[in-house]
């Protein structure tokens, strides 16, 4: 019989938090930052090559199981939330029509006009 793994306690509310804020789904994630990264050599061999950072590293971390995160992956997920959570606190005056401030969110995983 398998034993489960205990993650801290502090690693499993990120965990929470993480998938809170990054709210788009990774296939969809993947085609955002795709065409964000859209280069002549983006569509080459391995079209993952081309994706932006950080949002390359979050979408491997949607593709992880909790108990398969490394340390790298806890760094990506707090720095993911942290950013998230400074550009919503950020909103411009716009809001949701300043296209270049609803970008940055969407390179990070996170749509405003997805409701929680």
């Amino acid at each position: 019989m398998a034993r489960e793994q205990r993650l801290d306690p502090e690693v499993e509310v990120l965990w929470e938090d993480f998938h809170a804020q990054v709210n788009v789904p990774s296939a969809q994630l993947r085609q955002w930052l795709l065409t964000r990264g859209s280069g002549e050599e983006a569509f080459g061999a391995d079209p993952d090559l081309g994706l932006p950072e950080p949002g390359r590293q979050i979408l491997q971390v949607l593709t992880k199981r909790k108990v398969d995160l490394t340390p790298e992956d806890i760094d990506v997920m707090r720095e993911a939330v942290d950013r998230i959570q400074s550009l919503v606190d950020a909103r411009p005056p716009r809001g949701n029509a300043d296209d270049e401030w609803r970008h940055s969110l969407l390179d990070l995983g996170h749509d405003i006009l997805i409701e929680r």
